[in-house]
């Protein structure tokens, strides 16, 4: 069995493409999480304001029940999950869930963004990313993984540190 799997990090740390790439792996099926957005939320990251709290609650529901959908057969999910709350409210659904943490620095981050035209996350919003971001919990199940590197070797890396079980 495979574990719900989460890849988490900022905007532009590259969660899309590496989670995609580990569900192909896994032979799993793999959602991007802004699919799950309601347009009010996209129309405020356009205009460049920060999600609050309030926005991404029903947000964050939405994803947790995919992933409640699959604590058996296992998927991967791209989200961006920056702090422990948001983490633990998709764990109420999917205890069993793994991390996967995107982490790179801001400057690896920020050219990762601009060579994303027409993304709806502007890269102005980036510092506020990393001030939100908070690390993973020694009690959490997930590992952290450099993006400076190419996404087949953050896959194999993954798969490696968690024995391709989600853990």
């Amino acid at each position: 069995m495979v574990a719900p799997i989460v890849v988490m990090g900022v905007s532009g740390s590259g969660k899309s493409t590496v989670g995609a790439a580990l569900a192909q792996r896994l032979r799993v099926p793999f959602a991007d999480a802004d699919d799950f957005h309601p347009p009010a939320n996209i129309a405020k990251m356009t205009s460049g304001e920060a999600l609050n709290d309030d926005d991404r609650y029903p947000w964050l529901e939405a994803i947790g029940e995919w992933l409640a959908e699959r604590c058996e057969t296992g998927g991967v999910m791209s989200c961006s999950a920056l702090k422990r709350k948001y983490r633990d409210q998709l764990r109420r659904h999917c205890p069993e869930m793994a991390l996967l943490h995107l982490v790179g620095t801001p400057e690896v981050i920020g050219r990762r963004q601009a060579s994303r035209p027409g993304h709806f996350m502007p890269a102005s919003l980036l510092a506020s990313q990393f001030e939100t971001l908070e690390p993973l919990g020694s009690d959490e199940h997930g590992v952290d993984i450099d993006v400076d590197q190419s996404i087949d070797a953050i896959v194999e890396s993954y798969v490696s540190a968690t024995g391709s079980t989600g853990r």
